[in-house]
């Protein structure tokens, strides 16, 4: 929490593996220390959650804010759903409910584990419990159905995913004292529990970071479009994923977890360590749009989309305003709304970026160098439950940032004659590493200097034609 501070978040949430030792043990351990951190740090907002097993799937993120109930919450929905408690014997002689916690067999339990959270919700065991789907594509166990599922469940829990993953020093390269990895530890390939349509092919591979984004992120008219073109809300966020920072000098302690739910206190072992992860804030940030810096605004923001995907603080901040130029809503909305046109007007896209004002952690003034509006009609539910395509989505228009821009730039794009139903939404780049049509290009295992490949990714708008 000293380091998330330190490196300018406003809030974190802390989220331990979810499993048995976690749901018995560890959960009761972690709660007084967040305490204390809430009480060291009173300007950071601190977060209890967790980093759900998926049934079915890969990782998710749950988090609450504080309340009586809390603790409670997340040790009763851990117990009942997470998917390594799930598919661990309870007992000698007895056998998980899940072969295993991303087989097939344990997709029925994630819609009823979000229709929980929905539920103490409803209930007022807690304001709001928002989920967003971790790493969605690293070992392509989160099918497109499956997806769907979670947000047709509770779409007011289910509500996104993280379109960047944290562990992003694990591909620098070696002989720059890095791992010599992949960005994210994306570096995997198909398993028997992988949907078949994420397969590789010679000029794709879902499971690669792509600029240090997911596949399902990075790609236009990919997955992450293909919802909002159903007119789904589902928003992306970045994370720092810290479990080992890379160049601290601390070990893991050498205490057994599943016994006791602690792993010990750490070993500084005086000796810079190569870890993949860096400190919360240091690298990722996720901007948040909020009316106040309180526990339920922030994460209302949150749950409503606004929000901004940040690397290596390539922008300080980004305000988008999308109105009617004619008889619909000329007060329009920002990041995550949804607002409306008449047939036939047009819809003005107003953009402001506050540029990198000093210095990141990495030691330069990042300069931002492009960016991309992206648009695509709204098609309505898609028949294919399995559908990963929007291919009506395309790049409408690339602002050029010059390279004297100082302070706050400004851009404007009008959709003239609008007939139907569309959304938008913003990426830009440091320009570093892009494919010919501007996109990212898909990370080199071992290969890698994160802080040359500088990204941002905002969240749609959504435009209603009456």
């Amino acid at each position: 929490m000293a380091k998330a501070r330190e490196h300018g978040l406003d809030w974190v949430v802390i989220t331990d593996h979810g499993g048995v030792a976690h749901e018995k043990l560890s959960i009761d351990q972690v709660a007084p220390d967040i305490e204390r951190a809430r009480r060291a740090h009173r300007d950071v907002l601190v977060y209890q959650g967790l980093e759900w097993n998926i049934p079915g799937a890969e990782h998710a993120t749950v988090f609450l804010p504080p309340g009586r109930s809390t603790v409670d919450t997340l040790r009763a929905f851990e117990a009942a759903y997470d998917g390594g408690v799930l598919s661990t014997p309870v007992a000698q002689g007895c056998t998980g409910l899940l072969t295993r916690s991303a087989s097939a067999d344990g997709e029925p339990y994630a819609p009823a584990a979000l229709r929980y959270l929905e539920a103490q919700v409803l209930s007022g065991r807690t304001e709001i419990a928002p989920m967003f789907a971790n790493h969605p594509a690293r070992r392509g166990v989160d099918s497109p159905h499956e997806i769907r599922g979670w947000r047709d469940a509770a779409p007011g829990v289910a509500v996104g995913m993280e379109g960047a993953p944290g562990h992003q020093a694990a591909g620098t390269r070696r002989e720059a004292g890095g791992r010599g990895g992949a960005r994210g530890y994306y570096d995997g390939s198909p398993n028997q529990d992988s949907f078949p349509g994420y397969a590789p092919t010679a000029t794709e591979n879902p499971y690669r970071a792509y600029g240090g984004f997911d596949w399902m992120t990075a790609k236009v008219g990919g997955l992450w479009d293909s919802l909002p073109a159903e007119g789904r809300p589902w928003w992306v966020t970045a994370t720092s994923d810290a479990h080992q920072v890379h160049l601290d000098t601390h070990a893991p302690g050498s205490g057994d977890h599943n016994a006791t739910g602690s792993r010990g206190k750490p070993v500084d072992t005086g000796e810079p360590q190569v870890y993949g992860d860096y400190w919360p804030g240091f690298y990722s940030s996720t901007l948040v749009g909020a009316d106040s810096q309180s526990y339920v605004d922030m994460m209302r923001g949150v749950q409503g989309g606004r929000v901004v995907a940040v690397h290596g603080r390539v922008v300080d901040g980004l305000n988008l305003r999308v109105r009617s130029l004619g008889g619909g809503d000329d007060r329009g909305v920002t990041i995550g709304g949804r607002t409306f046109v008449r047939r036939g007007d047009s819809v003005e896209v107003g953009i402001e970026v506050d540029l990198a004002r000093g210095a990141n952690f990495g030691g330069a003034v990042p300069r931002l160098a492009k960016v991309d509006l992206i648009a695509g009609p709204v098609t309505g539910p898609a028949t294919d439950r399995d559908a990963l395509a929007a291919p009506l989505t395309r790049v409408v228009k690339t602002f050029e940032v010059a390279r004297t821009a100082r302070g706050t730039v400004r851009f404007t794009h009008t959709f003239r004659d609008v007939g139907s139903a569309f959304y938008l939404r913003l990426r830009g780049s440091d320009g570093n590493r892009l494919t010919s049509d501007g996109g990212p290009v898909m990370d080199v295992i071992g290969d890698a200097d994160p802080w040359s490949d500088l990204r941002f990714y905002a969240n749609p708008v959504f435009v209603d034609v009456v």
